[in-house]
């Protein structure tokens, strides 16, 4: 007979009525037994959409590893992670399902005024709404909202309340005003100078040495969300050192260093690089 945990019997119940589900370690994080994808350096990607999990078998690649095979989460590789799990999840996405994640009380009040009603979970600061059918994943779509169905899990909370419904327009939109209009090539990273009054702000090198420094150590103690994270830190950025003409390519580059080690892929860098200009205007 086979010797299950509370977790796992709870994964084996997602999968049989058909939700990919993973191990989740304590802080929602993938549980990383595989040296070369810890912290989920390999599930992230956006190449794994295409590739899907790579050979090594155990759970540590996120979203990626996330499965219905009922002897994949039983098996003996899987059994260390399902003993040190804090929590299950799944991939929304696999699934065909989108969950609107609501993250505090303003979120869920906006929610129910603008949102179609669905299945509705409680969760530890706000609620997940969950709908039929998936799009792409995005967070900080408004204040306290993320969208979570493709490349991303989401924790289980339990099963909710009410009926689920097809995934609306209004929340396909909110994505849809988010996406980058384009992606400039990897090295073409140079910020221009622009016009000011001619005196630079920085005072000395060591100031535009410590913001650079201070926007690694953002990016690399970030533990979730990553990127949003990323974006966040690329937008202070520019906005503290954007407009002179100081910040130089090299800069960009030790930016864009710390976030590959995060396992941000050249694309998503790009991708927030030209979002953070366009919002900063340089």
């Amino acid at each position: 007979m086979r010797h299950t945990t509370g977790h796992l019997r709870t994964a084996l119940w997602l999968a049989s009525i058909g939700l990919p589900v993973l191990p989740l370690r304590a802080g929602k994080l993938p549980v990383g037994n595989c040296p070369a994808c810890t912290g989920s350096m390999c599930g992230d990607r956006p190449h794994m959409k295409a590739a899907g999990p790579c050979q090594c078998p155990a759970p540590c690649h996120a979203w990626a590893a996330a499965t219905t095979n009922p002897d994949v989460l039983a098996s003996p590789v899987w059994a260390r992670a399902w003993q040190q799990a804090g929590a299950v999840a799944y991939h929304p996405g696999g699934a065909g399902l989108t969950v609107v994640d609501l993250d505090n009380a303003d979120a869920v009040t906006w929610a129910r005024q603008i949102l179609p009603g669905t299945l509705t979970v409680p969760t530890a600061r706000g609620e997940h709404w969950i709908y039929r059918g998936a799009m792409q994943s995005a967070n900080g779509v408004r204040p306290g909202v993320d969208i979570k169905s493709r490349m991303v899990y989401v924790r289980w909370y339990g099963p909710g309340t009410g009926t689920m419904t097809a995934l609306p327009d209004v929340v396909r939109a909110l994505v849809a005003k988010e996406a980058p209009t384009a992606y400039p090539a990897p090295h073409a990273m140079s910020v221009p100078p622009v016009a000011g009054p001619g005196e630079c702000l920085h005072r000395s090198p060591a100031y535009l040495e410590r913001g650079i420094a201070m926007a690694e150590q953002s990016i690399a103690g970030a533990q979730d969300a990553i990127h949003n994270a990323v974006y966040r830190v690329f937008l202070a950025v520019l906005s503290k050192h954007g407009r002179c003409g100081c910040l130089t390519e090299a800069h960009v580059e030790r930016l864009f260093t710390a976030a590959h080690a995060k396992g941000e892929s050249a694309r998503h860098c790009t991708a927030a690089w030209a979002n953070a200009r366009a919002a900063v205007g340089v």
